[in-house]
């Protein structure tokens, strides 16, 4: 159904005929960690997150699974450590 709380206009999952559904009965706004996330729209009312109600939620335990504005480190830049026994053993194995 269409949001008739906080984003009007908007689709939203927690609207019903009795109102939004969510908790508190609206949405929250974004928290600071979300500024400069491509997910954050601008409504008459404030900022508020496309993929999330209450972004403040998603922040409690690190980074937000969809925040556009982190930068993620895989572990990847990491050289891989390599143990000269065993290097040396294909070595010879090769050979």
């Amino acid at each position: 159904m269409v949001c008739q709380t906080v984003k009007e206009g908007t689709e939203c999952v927690f609207m019903s005929k009795r109102g939004c559904s969510y908790n508190g009965g609206k949405c929250h706004p974004i928290v600071d960690n979300c500024n400069g996330c491509d997910r954050v729209t601008k409504y008459p009312t404030g900022l508020y997150c496309k993929a999330y109600s209450e972004p403040a939620l998603k922040w409690i335990k690190g980074h937000c699974t969809l925040a556009t504005n982190v930068k993620r480190n895989n572990g990847t830049t990491e050289e891989k450590k390599l143990n000269p026994l065993k290097a040396s053993k294909r070595k010879s194995r090769n050979k």
